[in-house]
């Protein structure tokens, strides 16, 4: 199991609680600094092509001790989030909607255009450029992982994500079976149970449901990838139902009843650190 890698007994129930999305707009790079700060979380993901990356890059700058990866972005949100790339157009067109001029839309088809036409030189440009944007800035990322994408959402750009973030020396998320099967064959320490993504969660009564969680986590590495949000009137806006999920996240997260859960549970919370130490 991957908790022994990282040095903890077979027995013991680690967490790592990641705080996806950072970068999206200034209301949830709020949040996900609140939660990170204030609350159970101890890592976070920075998205770069948003608009609100600049924000959260200061906010990073600010924090040199925050841990957070590069949430390697290929899909915008949603049809009114016009976000384009990072690379030069020219050099990855396969990438953009040719409708927009912009990344596709995190739809069904949009995902399956994506996955269908992109090529994989363009993948890396766009990846890559990413990453240096992270990099100029003077920051200094713990970990890669994905943007509404499981595991990339295809083997060869999983494989790519896998190579930059040796590259780098930074740790890698992987998420469904065949992912972390590839990153166990190439000595990557990765979860060792299923991921939690907290858009998949049922809102109602989240509080309970994230207790419920907590309780029955087994032994082992298990990582939640959670989004948390203000509920201000312009993300509002702009995320209609999507920020319900942020802000009951949030709430959770940042709650004494959470911090009591997980000393109650004996639960280790960690960021990717050690897993970036057993991977260099």
């Amino acid at each position: 199991m991957t908790v022994e890698a990282l040095g903890f007994a077979p027995s013991a129930r680690v967490l790592i609680v990641n705080c996806d999305d950072l970068g999206l707009h200034p209301a949830v790079n709020a949040a996900v600094v609140d939660a990170v700060e204030g609350g159970i979380a101890r890592s976070a993901s920075l998205m770069v092509p948003p608009p609100g990356a600049a924000d959260a890059m200061r906010l990073l700058r600010d924090r040199p001790w925050l841990s957070f990866g590069v949430h390697l972005t290929l899909i915008r949100d949603a049809d009114n989030s016009a976000w384009g790339p990072v690379a030069a157009r020219e050099r990855v067109p396969s990438l953009l909607d040719p409708a927009t001029g912009e990344l596709y839309a995190d739809t069904p088809a949009g995902r399956d255009r994506l996955l269908a036409r992109a090529r994989i030189e363009d993948v890396e440009h766009e990846l890559r450029a990413q990453l240096e944007t992270v990099l100029r800035a003077g920051l200094a990322p713990t970990h890669l992982d994905w943007h509404c994408l499981a595991d990339g959402g295809r083997a060869d750009v999983f494989e790519l994500g896998l190579a930059l973030a040796a590259e780098h020396g930074l740790a890698a998320r992987a998420w469904l079976d065949d992912g972390r099967a590839a990153a166990r064959a190439r000595g990557r320490p990765v979860v060792d149970h299923p991921f939690v993504d907290s858009f998949a969660l049922d809102l109602d009564d989240k509080p309970a449901g994230y207790e419920r969680l907590l309780r029955d986590l087994p032994a082992g590495l298990s990582e939640w990838a959670v989004h948390p949000g203000l509920a201000t009137p312009e993300w509002r806006t702009i995320e209609p139902t999507g920020w319900r999920v942020r802000a009951t996240d949030h709430a959770f997260l940042t709650s004494a009843r959470a911090r009591t859960v997980l000393a109650d549970e004996g639960i280790t919370v960690i960021d990717y650190r050690p897993l970036q130490r057993a991977t260099t």
